[in-house]
């Protein structure tokens, strides 16, 4: 929760460093996350919902409707809540950037296109990533979870202090001083190193081959329990 409030908090700082005051509409598809509606107000945005079709895709005639000089940004889930791939994300992208948005990645679902597709390459322009959800990390008993953010290159100089750079051959501490655009220091700033490194070796381990097969066998999974719920007599719709 706290990498989606840095995410939207940095596309919050973004427009107002660019004098565009009056962006602060999120939109939120009906597919999205249940939490982004959550984090957009407690940013100080106003949450625009628009619907999808019938196959479950943002609808396009209500997005490119929904747009407008106020809009800040998008966030959606891709594969959304309804467990299908957006197949119109590039249309999204290219509309929500057309008004002036920024498209944020609600990393909920990343597991079924881990090797398969970058957020970047979609078009968003911030990502969280759920450790405990992709990445091995522990998430019951209280966790600890962590939520870490990537960022487009014009996002970074609004990136949560401290971050790790380099002066010369040493790496160091960036702060305010260094960073003056950033959102600032959030509550847990340290971040949980322990299940960071547990992640980092989980990804190296894996290669980007391991990580393409965990894409298979979770698209895999996840149509295989379809498959069993619909012969129990379950509506799949």
């Amino acid at each position: 929760a706290q990498g989606e409030f840095a995410g939207v908090a940095m596309i919050r700082a973004y427009h107002r460093a660019r004098g565009d005051l009056e962006r602060n509409e999120i939109i939120v598809p009906q597919a999205a996350h249940g939490t982004n509606p959550a984090t957009a107000t407690m940013c100080g945005c106003v949450v625009r919902e628009v619907p999808v079709d019938a196959e479950g895709d943002v609808d396009i005639a209500a997005l490119t409707a929904a747009v407008g000089p106020k809009t800040a940004g998008i966030m959606l889930t891709n594969p959304s809540t309804l467990g299908v791939f957006e197949r119109h994300i590039e249309a999204v992208a290219r509309i929500v950037h057309g008004a002036g948005g920024l498209l944020y990645y609600d990393g909920a679902n990343l597991n079924a296109i881990l090797g398969k597709v970058r957020p970047g390459d979609m078009g968003f322009d911030v990502v969280h990533v759920n450790l405990h959800k992709t990445f091995s990390t522990p998430h019951g008993g209280g966790g600890p979870g962590s939520g870490p953010v990537g960022v487009a290159a014009r996002l970074a100089p609004f990136l949560p202090v401290p971050v790790v750079g380099r002066r010369g051959e040493r790496y160091c501490w960036l702060t305010e001083r260094d960073l003056p655009q950033s959102i600032g220091r959030l509550s847990a700033f340290g971040g949980n190193i322990g299940v960071l490194l547990r992640a980092y070796i989980y990804m190296r381990m894996l290669g980007r081959d391991g990580m393409a097969r965990v894409g298979e066998f979770a698209t895999l999974n996840a149509n295989y329990l379809l498959a069993r719920l619909t012969r129990s007599g379950f509506d799949a719709a």
